[in-house]
């Protein structure tokens, strides 16, 4: 055969490999409102920069007639490519393909690029739409899940990692997402689930069908799998490429700095009157957060669960910081177990890869409640105070009004290790609330009193001006300043600009042991 036509012959070899399954199988999964694994590679990566990866594997599987099952690509496409210009690779299972079913040189391929996004030093971004392992290929495809799993463990903190469900995730695939950094699904198209509907009516007689078991919505506000819940593939993919421009390639390298107009020393006159004068009266924790940030430009993360706690990315002063804030108008900004492991998470991957926190405080405490309690709110709160501990970030801490008991020291305190504490005029810090703590302070005294409804308000208010400010924790020098409300931006900014080349040594050791 001449050079021309083998020439040729690979041209033809290689268009057919992006027909998939074919035109029938292409066409089913549209109608299934569903992209090909090439398609949704072209919305992610910048146009013309993907290069393929090992395109002619196909499985070495025999058993059970396999061998007629033989497709170039084996249900994955793989390779790398650039985002906004940054490296990353990639793997999307094509379901036009055996079903997108994983066997050996499946997770091969995908191993392969997972290894070189760790020499390389780039995030790794994961599509999944697959029918499962492929039970033809038995213990070879369980195998190929474990090799992937130790690499998303390996790759930890290392690299980010983003899972991005497209279609079914279950069974053992589901575990590869969850250890990694980000999980997006879409409503309607995306399921997850450890066993199906039919096997828990089988098992259980629970009548459950997907959506209600493993959908987005589930798996966003309920069991908070997943950290995004997107209308379509095509904005899924536009919250991709603005969650990796918050973030560094790697651990060793920094976010990108952004040149903002939005000037470092702005102030704000309206923060001054966010606060309610009724400190039991909420109010909107985001209108906070979007007047500090540049531009009011806040990316929140994992929005539809825990609600009651705040986290996310945004920029001051053009560099990123990873935003951690009690939500008053949720559950009066409670921590309780869903908040605890949101906040500890976050909190964690901002630390592992560098950028700075804030957190914005406004706590009355650990909800109350003997379903929190056996739920074990003490276990699960721990874990908000081993994050802030662990994390050796510039950590800057902005308390703007209840700062209680327990819950005050686990929101990026002082006594954690915070380098920056300031408190607006409006803070209150103590063990309890006033209410709470004149009833027990004065029992013996409200009971014997005159008239014990007003001698208790005399008594709530003694607490408060005594207490309920910041003055007193000012003065022990657990508030480094009380500042104004308008010029927390600039305080902000200053802090982690003052922060920026931190260093902080910790005891060796092989690991903690957080209380997971």
């Amino acid at each position: 055969m001449a050079t021309y036509d083998k020439v040729n012959d690979l041209r033809n070899r290689k268009d057919r490999l992006k027909q998939g399954g074919g035109e029938a199988r292409i066409a089913k999964q549209h109608q299934a409102g569903k992209k090909t694994a090439r398609e949704r590679l072209a919305l992610l990566l910048d146009e013309g920069s993907f290069v393929e990866m090992d395109a002619f594997v196909e499985t070495r599987g025999i058993d059970f007639d396999m061998q007629k099952k033989k497709v170039p690509g084996d249900g994955v496409v793989t390779g790398y490519g650039t985002v906004d210009g940054r490296l990353v690779f990639v793997s999307a299972q094509d379901f036009t393909v055996i079903g997108g079913s994983l066997g050996e040189m499946h997770a091969r391929k995908i191993t392969k690029v997972m290894d070189m996004a760790m020499k390389m030093g780039a995030p790794f971004i994961s599509i999944n739409d697959s029918g499962g392992a492929r039970i033809e290929e038995g213990i070879d495809a369980l195998g190929g899940f474990g090799d992937i799993f130790l690499r998303n463990t390996l790759a930890s903190g290392v690299i980010p990692q983003i899972s991005v469900i497209m279609g079914p995730c279950a069974g053992g695939a589901v575990y590869s997402p969850a250890i990694t950094d980000f999980v997006f699904m879409v409503d309607k198209t995306s399921h997850m689930f450890i066993t199906g509907p039919q096997v828990i009516k089988a098992v259980t007689g629970e009548d459950v069908d997907f959506e209600t078991l493993g959908g987005a919505k589930a798996h966003n506000s309920v069991s908070g799998v997943a950290h995004f819940d997107c209308a379509d593939e095509e904005s899924c993919f536009a919250q991709i490429k603005k969650l990796i421009s918050f973030l560094p390639d790697n651990n060793l390298s920094d976010s990108e700095e952004i040149i903002t107009q939005d000037d470092v020393n702005r102030l704000d006159a309206d923060l001054n009157e966010i606060i309610p004068d009724d400190p039991n009266k909420p109010y909107d924790m985001y209108g906070l957060i979007s007047k500090v940030v540049d531009n009011g430009d806040f990316f929140e993360v994992h929005a539809g669960f825990a609600k009651n706690i705040i986290v996310g990315f945004a920029r001051i002063n053009g560099k990123t910081v990873g935003i951690v804030a009690n939500q008053p108008k949720v559950a009066a900004g409670a921590l309780d177990v869903d908040a605890s492991d949101k906040a500890a998470r976050f909190i964690r991957f901002c630390d592992a890869f560098n950028i700075p926190l804030v957190s914005f405080t406004d706590v009355p405490g650990y909800l109350p409640g003997v379903k929190q309690e056996h739920n074990g709110i003490i276990r699960h709160g721990a874990k908000l105070l081993y994050a802030f501990s662990e994390a050796t970030v510039p950590k800057v801490n902005v308390i703007v009004r209840k700062a209680y008991g327990g819950a005050y020291i686990a929101m990026n305190s002082k006594h954690l290790g915070a380098d920056m504490v300031l408190a607006w005029p409006t803070a209150e810090i103590a063990v309890m609330g006033p209410d709470g703590a004149a009833n027990i302070i004065f029992k013996k005294e409200i009971g014997e009193a005159a008239d014990p409804i007003e001698f208790r308000k005399q008594k709530i208010q003694e607490y408060r001006d005594k207490f309920s400010n910041p003055y007193v924790a000012a003065a022990r020098g657990y508030v480094d300043d009380v500042i104004e409300p308008a010029t927390t931006r600039q305080r902000v900014a200053s802090a982690l600009d003052m922060l920026a080349g931190k260093r902080e040594t910790r005891p060796a050791k092989k690991h903690g042991n957080i209380p997971l």
